[in-house]
C-alpha cells in the first residue's frame, strides 16, 4: 500500500511504501544565508520523518543541491552537526540551479520507518 501525505496537485510531501520514506526536496527561507538555509530545510526534514514514523537516525539516502559549490563547506558545517553520530546515510551533493535564485540549497531524503 502506498500513503500519501500532504499531497498536492504536484506532489506529496511525504510518501510512504514498504517501510520506506520518501520526502519531497526541502529548502530554507529564501531571505536567510547557506547556514540558515541549510538549518531549516533539515529542521522539515526532521519534523516531516517524526510525521511519518520515522527519524534523521533512519535515513538511507539524502541528496543535497547547493546553487554554488562555494556553499559546500558551509553547509556540510550544518550537516555534520545535525547528523547523529554512526548514522551518516549515503548522500550525494551536486551543484545545481534551483526553484529561485534565492535558494541556496535543497535536501531530499528517503528514509526507513517503523
Amino acid at each position: 500500500m502506498i500513503e500519501r501525505m500532504h499531497t498536492g496537485q504536484r506532489m506529496s510531501k511525504i510518501v510512504k511504501h514498504n517501510g520506506t520514506v520518501y520526502l519531497c526536496g526541502q529548502v530554507g527561507k529564501a531571505e536567510d544565508g547557506i547556514k540558515e538555509q541549510t538549518a531549516e530545510c533539515l529542521a522539515r526534514v526532521e519534523a516531516l520523518l517524526a510525521e511519518a514514523g520515522s527519524s534523521k537516525e533512519q535515513i538511507l539516502q539524502a541528496i543535497v543541491w547547493v546553487s554554488d559549490m562555494k556553499y559546500f563547506a558551509e553547509m556540510n558545517e550544518v550537516w555534520d552537526a545535525w547528523v547523529p553520530e554512526g548514522h551518516a546515510p549515503a548522500r550525494a551533493c551536486g551543484e545545481a540551479k534551483l526553484a529561485r535564485p534565492e535558494l541556496l540549497v535543497e535536501v531530499i531524503v528517503t528514509a526507513a520507518c517503523d
